[in-house]
């Protein structure tokens, strides 16, 4: 159901979506917490994030057990909040049109998903822009947080959601961040060790049933993904580059892939089938997982 609701209506106004008071009350909090002197300010920022949004969720969805619709149709709610499908795919789409009708349109658009400077972007830097941004999130929006779902329910996506704003939020590699951030960043690149090389792998699969290059894909995600500063983010941005055969280069950055194939338009609507394709196995293997999980703890009840 919540992928359901992701899938149709896309994302909750911003006055209501629980990340945007996630992010308000980390901005709050994070002037206090920078005074500590040392890297446990991170950790007890963390903390204090975390009990102050799981617990009345994790109170709230127990008191709803009472009633089964109910509780599916808010647990729906609140987990459809901690992802984002719709918003991954339709935001590469969108750059992609705005490069159809002008090139500073689109240093626009891509400017609002990357960090880096898009003013002088050329058309195949905006492309790969494009292209990275959309496989990197394929990890942090749709794949780790459904992942901690079914191992922790609705608190589990919750929990991931919060500590990867955190890590968004204060996760710097600057002087006002050295120590504030040390933790976040720590704990999100933990998180997300497994999901980034399970995404990575979903890709491979993907490439396959798409009949794009998997066997590319596959090696130049081992030689590759660790090329990046994030110790999980290459693993996505280098298994598609090889499905494509194309270059993927954050400039004095990363290099992933080779460029057998020119960065087009095009590239950008296989990327996204490559990324529709890869979240889909993911469901599918998931919930094929969970049941049979589930139909073993049952019967040892």
């Amino acid at each position: 159901m919540a992928i359901l609701l992701d899938l149709v209506l896309g994302e909750l106004p911003l006055k209501l979506h629980p990340v945007v008071w996630i992010g308000n009350i980390i901005h709050f909090l994070k002037p206090s917490f920078k005074k500590l002197p040392n890297k446990f300010s991170g950790l007890i920022l963390s903390l204090v994030v975390i009990i102050i949004f799981i617990v009345p969720i994790y109170l709230l969805l127990n008191y709803l057990q009472l009633n089964l619709i109910i509780y599916v149709i808010i647990s729906s709610i609140l987990l459809t909040t901690t992802f984002s499908i719709n918003l991954l795919i339709c935001s590469a789409r969108q750059v992609k049109e705005d490069l159809n009708l002008d090139i500073n349109k689109a240093r626009h658009s891509i400017s609002l998903l990357v960090s880096r400077d898009t003013e002088l972007l050329s058309k195949e830097e905006i492309i790969s822009a494009t292209i990275e941004t959309l496989t990197e999130n394929i990890t942090d929006s749709v794949m780790a947080p459904l992942l901690f779902f079914f191992i922790l329910s609705v608190p589990g996506a919750f929990l991931y959601r919060i500590v990867n704003t955190l890590d968004s939020m204060v996760g710097y590699q600057d002087e006002e961040h050295s120590l504030i951030g040390w933790f976040p960043a720590k704990l999100d690149d933990l998180l997300n060790y497994i999901p980034a090389r399970l995404a990575g792998l979903l890709i491979v699969i993907a490439a396959l049933i798409l009949g794009f290059n998997w066997k590319k894909s596959f090696n130049i995600m081992l030689k590759d993904a660790k090329k990046t500063p994030s110790p999980n983010s290459g693993y996505t941005m280098a298994a598609a580059a090889g499905a494509l055969e194309i270059k993927l280069e954050k400039p004095d950055v990363y290099v992933l892939g080779e460029n057998q194939q020119n960065l087009t338009e095009e590239s950008i609507n296989k990327a996204v089938k490559l990324s529709k394709m890869s979240i889909i196995l993911f469901i599918i293997f998931s919930m094929i997982i969970y049941l049979l999980f589930s139909f073993i703890w049952f019967q040892f009840l």
